[in-house]
């Protein structure tokens, strides 16, 4: 009888690299926690997706909210529903938090999307973020003015989680941004040893933004090595993080095949895996065994290097400058989705404010 009860809680207690579930849903994360989970993560598209599923369980609490706020808008609602989700969410990785100095039991609330040209803006929602739950990591998009954010955020003391990010240059902006915070930080005797940041790069959504390019520029390239793109981009970054030992860790995000787990295992890195892909995984015959540091067959990076110009600006370290990041095309569609996913939540919440009366 195996001593592990999946092959993620076997990862999880015998490498380094920790799995975290991609949402606030309480069955989901306890499904999580049983199964190795010591964090998880959260966007408008996964809170919505949330409220779909449970709506029954919250349509009472959100009209109550309306109640106790007469003067409150749908944002404010949305946000004041956010809060007390990321709580409940939150209390079940207290046990985690507190176990291990605060390093693991993390959950990740994500700024307001609209606020992606807006540091200042992303800075005060963080300090409020970390007034709400103790064990937080902020999510805030890697765009130009995101990176000034996550300096001034990890300045306050707060550890962030980076996400909207694709590319090694994303990576490394990202990881330099908190350098400079903590540093900051340093010089003025404020403890750092509970900072616990992580740097998202969404590998699957590498993938389909090459599959995007791919398409509309009518590039024929061998269809097995797009499923590659995401996994090459960050073995990249990786390998930058461990010469420059950067304090923050990578984390793999957007799941579209098992190469997105099976190629980081044995990584010090976070997987956050939404649990129908960690079910998926949990049932399947792939082993757990050391792959981070397989490199990419180099004829796949040839090919999508010569073959796709959005490739060599997400795979190589100097492809994109800060400046560049806002406008590079997986962004602007994930932050679209998130954008319209935030709208979508404001509408279910507008539909129960003032409910369409020709209905």
């Amino acid at each position: 009888m195996s001593a592990y009860q999946s092959p993620l809680h076997e990862m999880s207690q015998t490498t380094p690299t920790d799995y975290w579930n991609d949402s606030s849903a309480t069955d989901e994360l306890e499904y999580g926690i049983q199964h190795g989970a010591v964090g998880a993560t959260t966007n408008p598209v996964i809170v919505v997706d949330v409220l779909k599923k449970s709506f029954s369980d919250w349509e009472g609490r959100i009209r109550e909210i309306i109640g106790e706020l007469p003067t409150a808008t749908e944002d404010d609602i949305a946000w004041k529903l956010i809060d007390e989700m990321a709580i409940k969410a939150a209390k079940l990785l207290e046990p985690v938090f507190e176990k291990t100095g605060g390093k693991k039991g993390r959950l990740s609330m994500q700024t307001n999307a609209k606020f992606y040209r807006d540091a200042e803006a992303m800075v005060k929602q963080s300090l409020h973020f970390a007034q709400v739950i103790p064990n937080l990591n902020v999510k805030m998009p890697v765009t130009e003015a995101g990176v000034k954010a996550i300096e001034e955020v990890t300045y306050h003391g707060i550890s962030v989680n980076a996400t909207v990010s694709f590319t090694v240059p994303q990576a490394l902006a990202v990881a330099e941004a908190v350098e400079r915070g903590l540093k900051r930080r340093e010089a003025e005797g404020l403890d750092n040893s509970k900072m616990a940041p992580v740097c998202t790069i969404m590998v699957g959504r590498t993938d389909d933004w090459m599959k995007v390019v791919t398409n509309r520029e009518n590039i024929i390239v061998n269809p097995d090595y797009l499923e590659w793109a995401g996994v090459a981009v960050f073995k990249n970054a990786y390998r930058i993080y461990q010469e420059k030992g950067y304090t923050t860790r990578l984390l793999a995000a957007a799941y579209r095949n098992h190469y997105h787990w099976s190629q980081f295992i044995g990584g010090d890195v976070v997987l956050t895996i939404p649990c129908k892909w960690a079910k998926r995984f949990n049932g399947s015959d792939v082993t757990v065994e050391e792959r981070m540091s397989k490199p990419v067959d180099p004829a796949i990076i040839k090919e999508l290097s010569s073959k796709i110009e959005d490739f060599r600006r997400a795979y190589e370290p100097d492809g994109m400058t800060p400046a560049e990041f806002d406008t590079y095309g997986a962004n602007v569609r994930t932050l679209r989705q998130f954008i319209g996913g935030y709208a979508e939540l404001c509408q279910i919440i507008r539909d129960l404010m003032i409910p369409n009366p020709d209905k």
